[in-house]
C-alpha cells in the first residue's frame, strides 16, 4: 500500500476508534453518574409513539421500550448513566414490571454499554450472533479478560435471521437484512404498533459511522434500507439511532429513503473522483457537501476514507 494512501485511511480508522470502537470496550472504562466529557449528571427524555411503544433520549444511541400491562422491552442501553435513568423510568411506567427482553441492535458501546445496569433486571438479552460475538471480542482486539467478562451483561439469546416473540399484546420481532452498518444490526418492529427500531442503520441526516473492521459494506447498506422499507408501510414509525444537530430521530420511510439516497450519492461522487485519477490525498481534502444532502455537512475524512476504502477495493 502507498504511503499516501496508508496515511488516508489510517486517518479513517483512528477517527472510528476512537469514536466507537473505543466506546465499546465494558463498563471498567466508563464512568457512572457522568455525562458528556465528565461534565456533569446526564437527564433522559421519554417520549410516546403509540400503543404503548415509544422512546428515550439521553447519551448514546436512541433507545427504544415497550410497556404494556404484560411486561417491558427495552430495545438497547446507551451508557451505564443514562440507562439508569431509563430503568427508573421504566419501572415507574410499568409499576415496576421485569424487563422481559433487552435486545441490542448492534455492539457498539454507545448502545450496549448500558446492559450492566440490566443485570439481575432482564429475562433475556436478545442480539445478532455476530452482535454478540463482537460484544466479546472487537474485531482486531483479544477477547475480552475474565474480569472484563463480569462487567458486562452479554446477549444469551441469539440469532442468524430473524427472531419473534409476543409480550402481552404486542409481538416484536426482529429481522437481520445482511451487512450495513456492522455485520450484525438488526432491525425490531413492534408488529402491532406499526414502529421499528432501525439502530445504527439509520442516521438521520448526518455522516454516519462504517465500521468497516466489524463488516461494513456500504453498497449494501442501500439494499437493507430499501429491504427495510419493502417489508413495512407507510404508515410505519421508525426510531433511528442517531440524528444530526437539531434534527429528529424519529421519521417514516421517506427518511430512509433519503439516507438511501445519500449513500448511493456518495459511492457515486467516490466512483467518479476515483475513476478521475485523483490522488488519495485530493479527495482526502475535499470538504463539499453532497448535492442535495447539505444537512449532512461538508464531506470529511472519516466518511470519505470508508468510501474509498470500498470502490477501491481496498
Amino acid at each position: 500500500m502507498a504511503s499516501s494512501r496508508r496515511n488516508f485511511l489510517t486517518g479513517s480508522a483512528v477517527a472510528l476508534v476512537g469514536g466507537v470502537i473505543g466506546a465499546s470496550l465494558p463498563v471498567l472504562a466508563q464512568r457512572r453518574g457522568r455525562g458528556r466529557g465528565g461534565r456533569g449528571p446526564v437527564t433522559g427524555t421519554f417520549t410516546p409513539i403509540r400503543r404503548n411503544v415509544g422512546f428515550f433520549t439521553g447519551r448514546g444511541g436512541t433507545i427504544g421500550y415497550l410497556v404494556n400491562a404484560a411486561g417491558v422491552v427495552v430495545v438497547d442501553s446507551q451508557y451505564p448513566d443514562s440507562a439508569e435513568i431509563c430503568l427508573t423510568g421504566l419501572r415507574e411506567r410499568s409499576g415496576n414490571k421485569p424487563i422481559d427482553f433487552l435486545i441490542n441492535t448492534h455492539h457498539h458501546g454507545d448502545h450496549t454499554a448500558g446492559n450492566i445496569v440490566f443485570k439481575d433486571v432482564a429475562g433475556h438479552v436478545v442480539a445478532h450472533e455476530m452482535a454478540a460475538r463482537h460484544q466479546r471480542q472487537l474485531p482486531g482486539r483479544a477477547p475480552l479478560s475474565a474480569e472484563q467478562l463480569t462487567q458486562q451483561l452479554f446477549p444469551d439469546t441469539t440469532f442468524e435471521n430473524t427472531w419473534s416473540e409476543s409480550v402481552g399484546d404486542e409481538t416484536i420481532s426482529i429481522k437481520h437484512y445482511g451487512r450495513a452498518h456492522t455485520s450484525g444490526d438488526v432491525v425490531t418492529t413492534f408488529q402491532q404498533a406499526n414502529v421499528v427500531h432501525m439502530g445504527d442503520l439509520m442516521f438521520n441526516r448526518r455522516h454516519p459511522v462504517v465500521d468497516r473492521p466489524a463488516g461494513a459494506i456500504l453498497a449494501h447498506w442501500i439494499e437493507v434500507l430499501e429491504g427495510t422499507v419493502a417489508d413495512h408501510n407507510a404508515d410505519t414509525a421508525y426510531i433511528f439511532g442517531h440524528g444530526g444537530q437539531g434534527q429528529p430521530v424519529t421519521g417514516d420511510q421517506a427518511d430512509l429513503l433519503h439516507f438511501r439516497d445519500y449513500l448511493t450519492a456518495l459511492l457515486d461522487y467516490m466512483k467518479r473522483e476515483v475513476a478521475a485519477g485523483k490522488s488519495e490525498e485530493a479527495i482526502a481534502s475535499v470538504q463539499d457537501t453532497l448535492s442535495g444532502f447539505e444537512a449532512h455537512g461538508p464531506l470529511n475524512r472519516t466518511i470519505l476514507g470508508n468510501a474509498y476504502a470500498e470502490v477501491s477495493g481496498g
